[in-house]
């Protein structure tokens, strides 16, 4: 009983380290400066909200804000880090709470869309503060894109490889 236990938990800690660092790539990997906040628009909400999708609320918040945030620090956008930690871990938790208890794993892109959504006002409260209202106005389309692109490549994932890739 207790190997069964230790082999489920090491699966789990493989598939969560595996997840982050395809979060921390797929933000890096597409990364296009935003002149208005100092910040970038990436690809990494899809891997964010399919974390959420397959792993539930807590692989949807540890992965999003750690691969996130990981990714922010190693593009040299550190003084983000904090604020994407936050917001993407509950962009992650977000996305797995409506998906499991609304929609009851019933694939729609609605919960991955509110995900989406939800970080890109996130993202718009933390840069009025750190820069001021104009300037996270100008952002806000960018972020409301990225977010919901991530949304749609993230329900084409999961709908693809979600159900046999993670055995949900």
């Amino acid at each position: 009983m207790r190997e069964s236990t230790s082999k489920l938990t090491t699966q789990k800690i493989a598939i969560y380290g595996m997840m982050m660092a395809l979060t921390t790539v797929a933000t890096m990997v597409i990364s296009i400066p935003s002149i208005a906040t100092k910040g970038y628009i990436n690809l990494g909400d899809a891997l964010v909200i399919l974390s959420g999708l397959v792993l539930g609320p807590a692989g949807g918040f540890i992965i999003g804000g750690l691969g996130s945030a990981l990714a922010d620090i190693l593009l040299g956008y550190a003084y983000y880090a904090p604020f994407t930690f936050v917001i993407k871990g509950c962009e992650g938790l977000i996305v797995a709470l409506l998906f499991r208890q609304a929609f009851k794993r019933k694939m729609s892109i609605a919960p991955a869309a509110v995900g989406g959504i939800f970080m890109a006002l996130g993202y718009f409260v933390v840069e009025i503060f750190m820069y001021d209202f104009p300037a996270a106005v100008a952002s806000l389309p960018g972020n409301i894109f990225q977010g919901l692109v991530g949304a749609g490549l993230a329900t084409i994932l999961y709908n693809a490889l979600g159900e046999k890739i993670f055995n949900k």
